[in-house]
């Protein structure tokens, strides 16, 4: 590596934060500036392992160690080359992934891992500041098309591939911008929306179109898309939300969370909405302990809540690893967010047994009870703890607690075969109809940015042999057998 040593020497060292009292006044992305000599030794850190873990943690099979040793040597060109060849939007995953890779980095064994995030995120700025990211229209066009459906992470990435392979890509949008869960889903103050804008231009330079207010089922005939196009990549995403049916769930007040970031994003983007959902001035109770309910929680400092409390149904995680999650497995540790650190409360094993209303239908209190986990003949389950039972006030509850499956009204009229848990059966991204091919949630269920990408890339490596018997597209699996690039 660039620095054989530089892991003994050096410390962990990230941008710092904004003041969290500054912050929650805008939705501006929350961190300061960071000096590049610093980022230079934060790659410094990079050890020389021999079997580089970070690399078969990402999802995306990132070549981590090699563009750190081109970040320390300041050779940005080399460093952008390396990190494109693997991932789409480092400029996305720089902001918003939660790092698998640095979970897996040897270093973290003993040390705080590697900066790995921050580094990436940094190569993908710099490309676009140097000229490194410019748009490459394909030389040659097959005048093979294909149809995208869905613009999220899963289905931009399917398309920038398809486009690269010389094929006519259409990416169909529902909504009236571009970005899916990128655009919609994010809070701004974690991934501001020109980041999005900036890269889709890219690729509409480059040769796709994109179609908003195009919603396949509704406005556009799947039958259409089938007769038009040689192939069809669905990337609906797992949207529909888990529901909590308990007492007074019809209050209202009640809302699903991605409902409430929604509109938010849509009102910064600067889109009407009639039906706004608002936090200010409102005890707003978010349930669920994930980055979702995370993103609800700095959501609501910035409109303004009265207060904000997250509850989380299972015990309150470790602070560091056990027997159960050794390195390098994933780490099931406490983690607490930037929204965290703004305000607010968080309780652990506590169960939402009712919603309490006023006599105008309104949600006015939330009815809770602690609940511990106990063995019985082998299993643990769950049992309430006698006299824990309260009501708290809530005028406000966001339920954040997963998606089960993509829409079926679109994945029915398209004729594609569901698994039991309701997403696309799809054995290499190939569905049970000729043709059309499926990626990112919509295939393999609620899951991470970094996943939906990948998946992306290895559907349309799997559509463009289709389509020409063979492909040149690149795999995950050949950045593990090959690092060299």
């Amino acid at each position: 590596m660039g620095q054989h040593d530089g892991f003994m020497k050096y410390d962990r060292e990230l941008p710092k934060t904004r003041n969290p009292k500054d912050r929650v006044g805008d939705f501006k992305e929350i961190f300061e500036p960071f000096p590049e000599n610093k980022t230079k030794t934060q790659a410094a850190r990079c050890m020389d392992c021999g079997v580089p873990f970070c690399h078969s943690g990402c999802p995306l099979g990132n070549i981590i160690p090699e563009f750190n040793e081109a970040v320390y040597d300041e050779n940005w060109e080399d460093a952008v080359s390396i990190l494109y060849s693997t991932n789409n939007f480092p400029e996305f995953t720089g902001r918003i992934c939660p790092a698998p890779c640095e979970a897996s980095c040897v270093l973290g064994i003993n040390k705080s891992p590697v900066a790995i995030e921050h580094i990436e995120k940094t190569i993908a700025e710099k490309a676009h500041e140097l000229g490194f990211m410019t748009s490459n229209t394909p030389e040659v066009r097959t005048e093979k098309k294909i149809a995208v459906i869905g613009s999220g992470p899963a289905g931009l990435a399917a398309a920038d591939q398809l486009n690269k392979a010389g094929h006519w890509v259409t990416v169909f949008e529902r909504e009236s911008k571009i970005g899916g869960l990128l655009r919609y889903g994010i809070p701004d103050f974690k991934l501001e929306k020109w980041v999005v804008d900036r890269r889709i231009q890219i690729m509409d330079d480059e040769g796709v179109r994109f179609k908003v207010n195009a919603e396949v089922g509704k406005s556009i005939n799947p039958e259409m898309l089938k007769e038009d196009f040689d192939a069809i990549v669905v990337c609906t995403g797992c949207t529909l939300p888990r529901n909590l049916p308990i007492p007074g769930r019809d209050l209202k007040g009640i809302h699903y969370a991605m409902d409430f970031l929604t509109l938010q994003n849509k009102e910064i983007s600067g889109i009407k909405c009639d039906d706004k959902l608002s936090a200010k001035g409102k005890n707003v109770v978010v349930i669920g302990g994930g980055d979702t309910g995370s993103d609800c929680i700095g959501t609501s400092h910035r409109q303004g809540a009265a207060s904000v409390l997250q509850l989380e149904l299972m015990p309150k995680p470790q602070s560091k690893r056990g027997e159960k999650d050794p390195w390098p497995m994933w780490p099931m540790t406490l983690r607490t967010s930037s929204s965290h650190d703004e305000g607010g409360e968080r309780k652990w094993s506590t169960l939402t047994k009712e919603f309490v209303g006023n006599d105008k239908g309104e949600l006015a209190h939330i009815k809770l009870v602690d609940t511990e986990w106990v063995n019985e003949g082998g299993r643990q389950q769950m049992k309430e703890i006698e006299g824990t039972e309260r009501l708290l006030p809530c005028a406000l509850a966001l339920l954040a607690v997963g998606f089960t499956q993509p829409e079926n009204a679109l994945l029915k009229s398209l004729g594609v075969t569901q698994s039991k848990a309701g997403t696309v059966e799809a054995k290499e991204y190939k569905t049970s109809v000729e043709s059309i091919f499926a990626a990112g949630d919509a295939r393999r269920g609620q899951s991470l940015v970094v996943w939906a990408i990948s998946e992306g890339r290895e559907a349309a490596r799997e559509v463009d042999q289709f389509l020409m018997g063979s492909t040149e597209l690149p795999s995950k699996n050949d950045s593990f057998l090959n690092l060299e690039v």
